[in-house]
């Protein structure tokens, strides 16, 4: 019989130590999932470094899966053996308590998250609720789909809830994991698109992505800069620095508001006349149910967004993990099972 390989994090703080083990059966509500790819996203330091309240370890992090379902449990009826699924950072919701009814699954008592609360995709075979399932189109490699499960359906679903409208100025700040996919979805959804980044050397890959304008913010006021251009709409957040945001804020026009998916310790400091005037706004997005990834793949299916990739076998989930974390990354690193 095979083995399951994982690459596991046994205790805080260490390197994933890799381990054969049996290929578990999926129980009632679950499939087996053959992992073909799973990306690196920054939130695994989540459970590298024991971030998470109450996580226990042994765990297996990964909640950027794609790959085909190997076997199903008991009861499962509307998913089938042999098809693509991906599964992203919420493997399951209660679908009933009053944060779950508001969108606000963060809070659900009984929700269940990829690599945290059970484990996720650094692994060949990997068993996942039903719940966290959503299907994967054919025109999607795995590669390619992976990182979608959680850096695109972020980056997505905060744009397409935002309030521009076609024609706006949105602005993405940070051309790196997340950014460089926001700027291709801003692009496909109509905005006039301005990238910031620090340095020159973005300039090009931003324009290539769809951007209209490259800001660059250690040239100048990349704020000044958004309002020469009529005051963003828009501006969404993706590089993990509370710092780099503040300024940005009287970049935005009147209605205008800075959506933070960045992931950051620092605060970002504002002013209250900076927001009263104009009636500007700050909020946060996390990531989105199975079915916003649905709808995310379905889009980059049907327009060409792709995420930019550096694919590395399993066995190299600690090297993976350090370029990641290094941000050398160029700009997904995506663990691939032989």
């Amino acid at each position: 019989m095979p083995k399951n390989l994982v690459a596991v994090s046994n205790k805080p703080h260490a390197p994933f130590e890799f381990e054969e083990r049996e290929i578990a059966a999926p129980a009632a509500g679950q499939v087996r999932i053959q992992v073909k790819a799973c990306g690196i996203c920054h939130s695994d330091v989540l459970t590298r470094e024991a971030m998470w309240p109450g996580i226990t370890f042994p765990r297996i992090p990964g909640h950027e899966v794609a790959g085909i379902i190997d076997e199903v449990g008991p009861g499962v009826t509307n998913w089938q053996k042999g098809q693509r699924v991906g599964v992203g950072w919420h493997g399951k919701q209660c679908g009933q308590c009053l944060p779950c009814r508001r969108g606000d699954f963060g809070n659900c008592e009984r929700l269940q998250i990829t690599g945290i609360h059970f484990d996720g995709g650094y692994q060949k075979y990997m068993l996942a609720p039903i719940e966290g399932l959503a299907h994967l189109p054919e025109e999607l490699s795995f590669e390619e789909a992976a990182p979608l499960m959680c850096a695109g359906v972020t980056t997505y679903n905060a744009l397409r809830h935002a309030g521009a409208f076609p024609g706006d100025l949105v602005a993405v700040q940070g051309v790196g994991g997340l950014g460089h996919l926001g700027i291709q979805y801003a692009n496909k959804f109509g905005y006039k698109v301005a990238a910031i980044g620090r340095g020159p050397q973005n300039a090009v890959l931003a324009k290539k992505l769809g951007a209209a304008v490259y800001i660059d913010s250690a040239a100048g006021d990349p704020a000044a800069e958004l309002q020469k251009l009529g005051g963003a709409k828009v501006i969404l957040a993706t590089a993990p620095s509370g710092k780099s945001m503040s300024p940005l804020i009287n970049g935005l026009g009147t209605n205008g508001s800075l959506v933070v998916v960045g992931a950051s310790p620092d605060l970002i400091e504002v002013g209250p006349i900076q927001l009263i005037n104009g009636k500007k706004s700050i909020k946060g997005w996390a990531s989105g149910i199975p079915t916003d990834s649905e709808d995310t793949v379905r889009f980059s299916s049907l327009t060409g967004v792709r995420p930019m990739i550096e694919k590395m076998p399993l066995e190299k989930a600690n090297e993976g993990y350090d370029r990641m974390m290094s941000g050398k990354a160029e700009f997904r690193v995506v663990l691939t099972m032989a």
